[in-house]
């Protein structure tokens, strides 16, 4: 019973992790192409507080579970589909960090355009640029670790 709960705890997790990094990712995305500055303002504030409560506490659970999984199996960490899903988690995280940062700067930024009634600055949008890249680069990282985590074996293994 312990075991499946920690599993649902991992699945869940890891839905919360997924689910609201794309959502963030596409009502940021969506208020920041409508360029209204009093939107993007208040969207990139819900963001940010949306990536402290769900995307940061399901950032930590993910590898506690999945580790205690592993270990619960008896699976070395050299097996290959946990040791690319723990490459590619490390890698996804990697870049999640910098987003995080990102974020708050971009929120920052549509705040105080907002504020003193002016477009957002092209700092704003050197920031969004590396938002967009590093948000693609960890989607795809995850999209790979959910195949991991469902079909147990690499891609290439036949």
């Amino acid at each position: 019973m312990e075991y499946l709960a920690v599993k649902w705890v991992h699945i869940l997790s890891s839905t919360v992790l997924f689910g609201t990094g794309i959502g963030s990712a596409f009502y940021l995305l969506a208020a920041t192409l409508q360029r209204d500055v009093k939107v993007v303002a208040a969207v990139s504030r819900t963001v940010v507080l949306a990536d402290w409560l769900f995307t940061a506490t399901t950032a930590v659970l993910q590898p506690l579970t999945g580790l205690w999984l592993v270990h619960t199996l008896r699976l070395p960490l050299s097996t290959p589909w946990v040791a690319w899903s723990l490459g590619l988690y490390v890698f996804a995280i990697a870049c999640w960090l910098p987003v995080v940062w990102i974020q708050m700067r971009l929120r920052d930024h549509a705040v105080a355009a907002a504020a003193a009634g002016r477009a957002l600055p092209p700092a704003y949008w050197r920031l969004f640029t590396a938002w967009v890249v590093l948000g693609f680069i960890a989607f795809f990282a995850f999209l790979a670790i959910f195949w991991l985590m469902v079909a147990k074996r690499l891609p290439w293994e036949g």
